[in-house]
C-alpha cells in the first residue's frame, strides 16, 4: 500500500494537504510541517505553519486569509494593546486558547509532536499532521537592516527588508520527530507542497540527515511549484529568489532549488513554455492547475499528483 509523505509549511502547503485528505486515508498519508517559525509571544509558544495545517485539515480555518480561526475575535489583543504590549503579531482569542494549552503540555515535559498529535484529535484532524522535528529550530533572516527573528520579518516588516542570508539556527542539532522518522521509513512516495523553498521546505532539509535520505529513496519525489508565471501565489517566494539567488522569480528558479532532490516537477498551465528548460535540470515536468481557489482545484491537484506518482502514490 502506497505510502505519501508530504512536506508542507504555510497556506499553500496546507491547501494541498486538504486536498490529499480528502481523498486518501489517514494511513496513507503523513505530512510533515515547519517548525522554524515558531516563536513565542506573551509567554506562548506558537507554531503558525503547524495550526494552519490543522485548522484547514480540520475544517475550522479562516477562509478569508487562509491562516487563523474562522469567526474570531481579538479582544485579548486589544486588552494586551491598552495594557502597553506589543500586538503587531496577530492572535485571536480562539487562537489563543490552542497556544495556551500548547505551552501548557510542552511545560509538563510533553514532547512537541505528542502536544501535536492531542490537538490535531481534539479538532478532528484524523490524518497525521507532525512537526519535522522535537528540537527547537528558528529561522534568522539576515537583511540589510540587520538579523531579524522570521516573523519580525515576515509580519511586523511585511518581508520589506533586503535579505542577504537565511538562517535556520539549532538545525544542526535537530534530529527528525518519530512520526517522521517512521514515515520517511514507509514511503512509497514524497510530495514537497506548493510552499516557500527557502522559507518553509529548507528548515525541514535542514535537519541532519533529511536531504540525503530523501535523495536516496528509490521512489518518487515531485515538487510542485508556489511561482505561477513569476509571481508568487502567497508570500515572499518570488522575492526572496531575486535576492538570494540574482535570477528571475519563476518556476525554472524554484526547479533549481531541487534538482538532485526531485524526480518530478509540476508547474502550472501558464508557465507551460518552461517545462523543456526544467526537463534539462534532470525533472520529469508536469503541467497542471496549481492554483488552489476552491475544494474542488485542491483535490482535482491531489488527484493529478497521484496519477502522476504511479503505482507509489
Amino acid at each position: 500500500m502506497s505510502q505519501i509523505l508530504a512536506l508542507a509549511g504555510g497556506v499553500g502547503g496546507a491547501k494541498l494537504a486538504l486536498g490529499f485528505a480528502r481523498i486518501l486515508p489517514p494511513d496513507r498519508l503523513t505530512v510533515v510541517v515547519n517548525t522554524a517559525d515558531d516563536d513565542v509571544f506573551h509567554g506562548l509558544h506558537v507554531s503558525p505553519d503547524l495550526d494552519t495545517v490543522m485548522y484547514t485539515l480540520g475544517g475550522s480555518v479562516n477562509p478569508e486569509t487562509g491562516w487563523g480561526r474562522a469567526g474570531d475575535s481579538f479582544n485579548s489583543l486589544e486588552t494586551l494593546g491598552r495594557l502597553g504590549a506589543e500586538t503587531w503579531f496577530k492572535l485571536g482569542d480562539r487562537d489563543l486558547a490552542v497556544h495556551i494549552l500548547r505551552t501548557q503540555l510542552l511545560r509538563e515535559g510533553h514532547t512537541l509532536s505528542e502536544v501535536t498529535r492531542h490537538l490535531c484529535e481534539r479538532f478532528g484532524v484524523r490524518h497525521a499532521v507532525v512537526p519535522m522535528t522535537d528540537h527547537p529550530v528558528r529561522t534568522v533572516v539576515d537583511t540589510d537592516e540587520g538579523a531579524m527573528s522570521f516573523q519580525h520579518y515576515f509580519v511586523r516588516r511585511r518581508c520589506e527588508p533586503r535579505v542577504r542570508e537565511i538562517r535556520f539556527n539549532g538545525a544542526e542539532r535537530a534530529a527528525p520527530s518519530p512520526w517522521f522518522e517512521f514515515a520517511l521509513e514507509r514511503a512509497t512516495a514524497i510530495v514537497i507542497c506548493p510552499s516557500n523553498p527557502f522559507l518553509s521546505v529548507a528548515p525541514i532539509l535542514a535537519i541532519p540527515g533529511v536531504r540525503d535520505r530523501i535523495i536516496e529513496l528509490d521512489v518518487p519525489k515531485v515538487a510542485v511549484s508556489p511561482i505561477v508565471a513569476g509571481k508568487a501565489i502567497k508570500g515572499p517566494a518570488a522575492k526572496l529568489i531575486q535576492e538570494l539567488t540574482g535570477e528571475p522569480a519563476g518556476c525554472v528558479a524554484v526547479a533549481r532549488q531541487y534538482r538532485g532532490l526531485c524526480t518530478h516537477m509540476v508547474i502550472d498551465r501558464s508557465d507551460g513554455a518552461f517545462a523543456s528548460e526544467i526537463a534539462r535540470l534532470g525533472m520529469k515536468v508536469e503541467v497542471a492547475q496549481t492554483i488552489m481557489e476552491t475544494e474542488e482545484d485542491k483535490i482535482a491537484l491531489a488527484r493529478s499528483l497521484l496519477a502522476l506518482l504511479g503505482p507509489g502514490g
